[in-house]
């Protein structure tokens, strides 16, 4: 037992060999791209923003993804030590650039940890306020925090990351180092088009647990538009660890993240697609 996750045991003999097959993930590593109807959500964050609702592309992907993620619980899945095991809760990184307090351009990393009963709008408030706070040149995270400090001293930073990288493939990283790790979540996320660039294919990192990594591009024409027409397609490209889910399991995933972000409505909702429940007085 790992403090973020089991150990799961009842796969298949194939499923179980792959992690010995493919120790690394670099090994594993599969890549596809995909195209999202940009009008689509840009008329629907416009639209709730007409509501006093403020939405981004960010926050509509990543309801759109968690939600096909509780349908679909093995992407959320991970491999250390040529084990397979089940993370307890979801989260997802992405980077953000701000500026140091000389005025030079920096970037830091965001972890924010979401729950069944989140929605769209519950995950684009606690986005903006994460975001808020780390772009403050004099603030540092705790993830900086903790990086200063192994940088600090000369030689330090190599012990203390690895030994981080062995107390992790042995499950005993304590919980609050895996909490602040970017690299320790279900997907990273890095939004491309924030900077006019284009989509790549990111690879998921050796050090830490990222399943998925997803990038968003900047908009291009929809190449089965018709003569004349302006319509655009948000560009994904996402490199995914083969060994936690089968193919058919990523396709249903797939299947579900892409009618999500067609219909984004009903991300308004608890993503559990539970009732909520209120207490009566």
């Amino acid at each position: 037992m790992r403090p973020d996750g089991k150990r799961v045991k009842n796969m298949t003999a194939i499923t179980q060999a792959l992690p010995y097959i493919m120790p690394r993930r670099y090994d594993a590593q599969n890549w596809a791209n995909d195209y999202v109807d940009e009008e689509i959500i840009r008329t629907y964050i416009r639209q709730k923003r007409r509501e006093g609702h403020i939405l981004t592309h960010m926050s509509v992907l990543v309801a759109a993804y968690y939600k096909a993620a509780l349908e679909n619980p093995k992407v959320n899945y991970f491999v250390m030590n040529r084990k397979i095991y089940e993370r307890n809760h979801f989260c997802f990184s992405f980077v953000i650039l701000k500026t140091r307090a000389d005025g030079t351009p920096d970037e830091t990393c965001i972890k924010i940890f979401l729950e069944p009963h989140d929605n769209v709008f519950t995950i684009s408030k606690r986005i903006r306020e994460e975001i808020d706070k780390n772009l403050n040149a004099v603030h540092n995270n705790n993830t900086d925090k903790f990086a200063n400090m192994a940088f600090g001293i000369p030689g330090l930073a190599r012990l203390v990351f690895g030994l981080a990288y062995r107390l992790d493939q042995w499950g005993l990283l304590p919980r609050k180092i895996i909490d602040l790790s970017p690299f320790h979540t279900s997907v990273f996320i890095t939004n491309l088009a924030s900077i006019n660039t284009r989509f790549i294919y990111h690879h998921c990192y050796e050090f830490g647990t990222t399943g998925v990594f997803v990038c968003m591009g900047k908009p291009v024409k929809d190449p089965d538009a018709p003569a004349g027409s302006r319509k655009k397609m948000l560009p994904l490209g996402v490199v995914m660890d083969e060994r936690i889910a089968t193919g058919i399991e990523y396709s249903r995933f797939f299947a579900a993240f892409e009618r999500y972000l067609k219909h984004p409505e009903v991300l308004e909702q608890r993503l559990d697609g539970k009732e909520a429940v209120f207490a009566g007085v």
